[in-house]
């Protein structure tokens, strides 16, 4: 039987263990630098991604990320940055990794291949036609990956699979199907090397680009941060007055008057307006801070 691409041995590097420092450090730089094109590669599929996610967002869907081993993680990571980033609820950035919460520490036995508790799992949501699943197996092939595909297209939900094999069960069943073709690996089947980094990009890609559509951005400032620490404070202070051409004494004032939003500030700045009178304006128009600009 034929391995995957992602488990062939890697043509090239059968030396590697003899490699000096400099060019063992050289093999791994320039194939994690093939990740980045296997991103490219796939930017029509990211796109029909964001496309389809965006109208059930702004809906009131949920993204909802499943995967085992280091798929799993990368979701979950990108799900827990959403909140402080771009202030998007948490309730409704969810991720599910085959083994529990403590699969996040260590690897739990047997977890990825059960396939009947990943449809349980995702089927614990209750998801919906407005909800957005996303998929990560590097194999496209983890059983309790598909059994979650198949409970997420029961239920009507939104799914996106994201392999690095290519004809992979996951990405061909998915409603759109993303294969990061990434090929076999410098350390041969140790997908969390440049498999795994293709799979933060497309991440990476997707959620900013999903977060843009929904007017999280104005221009290309991050206006709906969370400034929950002192940098962050600092951060949105900079932001109003990046937006606004406002000094930092004149930002820092429409910082503390509109409650730390920025947005809501830069509103209240550009067109002369108290903090609840901007809130209204951003209001009428879903909270895209180049619409409440306009006259």
């Amino acid at each position: 039987m034929t391995p995957s691409r992602t488990e062939q041995p890697y043509p090239g590097h059968e030396r590697l263990d003899e490699y000096g420092t400099r060019e063992l450090v050289g093999a791994f730089l320039e194939d994690q630098a093939a990740a980045a094109v296997a991103v490219q590669n796939a930017a029509a599929q990211l796109a029909l991604a964001v496309d389809g996610a965006v109208p059930r967002l702004q809906a009131g869907g949920r993204l909802i990320y499943v995967g085992a081993g280091t798929s799993g993680r990368l979701g979950l990571l990108d799900s827990v940055e959403l909140n402080p980033t771009f202030s998007w609820p948490s309730d409704r950035a969810l991720a599910l990794l085959a083994g529990g919460p403590a699969a996040l520490y260590a690897a739990v036995e047997g977890a990825e291949d059960d396939q009947d508790r990943g449809a349980r799992d995702l089927a614990e949501l209750q998801p919906g036609p407005t909800d957005v699943v996303l998929l990560l197996a590097a194999s496209g092939a983890t059983p309790y990956t598909l059994g979650a595909l198949a409970a997420a297209r029961a239920a009507g939900a939104f799914t996106i699979g994201i392999a690095n094999n290519p004809g992979s069960p996951l990405a061909a069943g998915a409603e759109v199907g993303i294969t990061l073709d990434t090929g076999p690996e410098v350390i041969s089947g140790s997908t969390r090397l440049k498999a795994g980094t293709s799979q933060k990009i497309a991440l990476n890609t997707f959620s900013s680009a999903v977060m843009v559509r929904l007017h999280k951005v104005f221009g290309n400032l991050m206006v709906d941060v969370r400034p929950t620490n002192a940098k962050l404070v600092r951060r949105a202070v900079r932001l109003i007055g990046l937006a606004t051409g406002a000094d930092e004494a004149r930002s820092q004032a429409a910082f503390e008057a509109c409650g730390g939003q920025v947005k809501t500030a830069i509103v209240a700045v550009l067109k002369a307006l108290g903090p609840d009178q901007a809130r209204e304006r951003l209001a009428a128009v879903q909270g895209s801070v180049r619409a409440a600009l306009r006259d």
